[in-house]
């Protein structure tokens, strides 16, 4: 299977529409999941999910950054530089505006209301949260006040990362399509990509766990940084593409092999060698060798099958490649809410979750038909805004009426 760069990449499509939804679920499981915390619980929480959510937690967000590394590279050679930051900033920064003063306020409220630091109260509430001066949960807050972007942290990152590389597009397309590159073996570039994440995880995960707050968070922008600079060049690298495509299954059998022992270290299967991880150099690096084989594993063998499958077009693709950024933008405030509704109903926990996320998905569906018909919420929600129609045939009736 060949590629031609110039062409559409459906199969990119799909990945990044199949990673939202897998992001869309997580978060429901979010609620529902034992250890990890989040903005509001459910009284019936579960272990075996956790295990579940492990399968993508360590690469559905990178899986993303891949995607955008990929999607700058495919469009950068048809615009300028200024015309890319433009595009960047409105599809990005502008819904990130909106979301942190308009749509993320329920989940701060709810989440608020569910630990008793608040009194009911939502107007109220809103306007203390758009204050940065405001004394409402001071050990909330952070340099700007209670705002905050919650799980839109993505757009920002996104947008940091565009921007350096449209700064630094020339020498890039250079070493893109330099003999340097373009002569390392697929085999190799993925291990150096293993051993960079290792040399990340090692250096940087203790002392700076992930936080998504921009500032300081020095482990998630060496790892995503890391993955959208190999998406960017992977999609100029063409027998690259078509490596992770023909191995695909062997992929498959690593990341599956990854994710049982890192299952396992987690129900105490190796205690011997866990005990070692804070004293012994070489136990420590393992760790991190077999969390990078399990993230890029993971991640290259979704880019093969998505490749081998669904490099095609399809009317549901069309409709949901256009839907994402407002689906991603509302999918967790939603989720928030009807968890919240659902809650005192005291349903059969799997009953619960089935209407949880019926009704989000409902919501996304209905929100999206909201906004595509409304241009100023198209452009709050990175939408390019469109021209009204006027009939002619209208026109000239009315004339003749006169």
């Amino acid at each position: 299977m060949t590629y031609n760069n110039n062409e559409r990449h459906y199969d990119i499509d799909w990945l990044r529409t199949l990673a939202f939804g897998v992001l869309i679920l997580y978060h429901v499981g979010m609620y529902y999941v034992t250890d990890w915390g989040w903005h509001i619980k459910s009284e019936a929480t579960s272990t075996i999910l956790q295990d579940i959510m492990i399968l993508t937690n360590p690469w559905r967000m990178s899986l993303l950054f891949f995607i955008g590394g990929i999607a700058l590279a495919l469009v950068q050679p048809r615009y300028s530089a200024l015309h890319l930051t433009k595009s960047r900033t409105s599809r990005l920064l502008i819904p990130l505006l909106f979301g942190m003063f308009v749509i993320v306020v329920p989940q701060i409220y709810y989440e608020a209301l569910s630990q008793n630091l608040i009194v009911p109260g939502y107007l109220s509430f809103w306007h203390s949260y758009i204050n940065p001066n405001t004394d409402l949960l001071r050990d909330h807050h952070t340099i700007i006040g209670l705002l905050t972007w919650n799980h839109l942290w993505f757009l920002p990152y996104l947008w940091v990362y565009s921007l350096i590389f449209i700064i630094l597009k020339s020498p890039l397309n250079k070493l893109a399509n330099s003999k340097l590159l373009k002569n390392i073996p697929a085999t190799l570039a993925f291990s150096m990509a293993v051993l960079a994440l290792t040399f990340v995880w090692f250096m940087l995960r203790q002392d700076y766990p992930p936080t998504n707050a921009l500032i300081n968070d020095w482990y998630n922008h060496g790892k995503y940084l890391l993955v959208f600079t190999l998406g960017y060049f992977f999609v100029l690298q063409k027998f690259w593409w078509k490596f992770v495509i023909d191995k695909r299954l062997i992929l498959l059998v690593v990341a599956i092999l990854a994710y049982i022992l890192i299952i396992a270290d987690r129900h105490d299967a190796f205690t011997a060698l866990a005990s070692q991880f804070e004293t012994n150099l070489q136990v420590k690096l393992f760790y991190g060798f077999i969390f990078s084989i399990n993230h890029w594993a993971w991640l290259f063998c979704v880019v093969g099958f998505a490749g081998f499958y669904l490099n095609r077009p399809s009317p549901i693709l069309s409709y949901a490649t256009k839907a994402i950024l407002p689906w991603y933008i509302l999918h967790q405030t939603l989720i928030i809410v009807f968890a919240w509704w659902l809650k005192p109903l005291l349903l059969n926990s799997l009953l619960e979750a089935m209407l949880l996320l019926s009704m989000t998905v409902a919501g996304c569906l209905i929100g999206y038909e909201v906004i595509r018909r409304v241009n100023i919420l198209r452009l709050l929600c990175g939408m390019k805004t469109v021209k009204k129609k006027y009939s002619i045939q209208w026109r000239f009736q009315s004339k003749r009426s006169i």
